[in-house]
């Protein structure tokens, strides 16, 4: 009789016949959550709406004078409609929590970060501005 051949095991998954089940999902529970976290400190989820609450009228109209007063325009052009130094903003597909994360902290050698220049209710206003965008 041969002897049965098993693969090493990361440290986590390794048992004793009374345990594997309960580490084994541990294990696997563990892997989920850490992916789940990841996705969503990357701004990976579903597609922004354009519907949301922040693009009411007002709220885009104040967006659109921080935009202008700030300097915006430099890089993205044409208040934003078209892409220069900055990509173009009309029409994009990245999610609220993301242009709010880009808005805040910036993008190292491509955008400033301006959280410490707008608070969370201008920022929501700039996100109106963006989301009211048409080519």
């Amino acid at each position: 009789m041969t002897p049965e051949r098993r693969l090493p095991l990361p440290l986590f998954l390794t048992y004793s016949r009374a345990g594997t089940t309960i580490q084994t999902l541990r294990a696997l529970a563990l892997v989920i959550v850490a992916g789940a976290a990841l996705a969503l400190g990357a701004g990976i989820g579903p597609p922004a709406r354009a519907d949301t609450d922040a693009a009411a009228p007002a709220a885009a109209k104040e967006g659109e004078q921080l935009f202008d007063s700030h300097g915006c325009g430099f890089c993205h052009e044409n208040g934003g409609r078209a892409a220069g130094k900055g990509p173009k903003l009309a029409g994009t597909e990245r999610t609220d929590s993301f242009i709010i994360f880009r808005i805040k902290h910036g993008k190292e050698g491509a955008m400033p970060a301006w959280g410490s220049v707008f608070n969370d209710a201008q920022i929501a206003d700039l996100l109106a501005y963006i989301r009211s965008l048409k080519d």
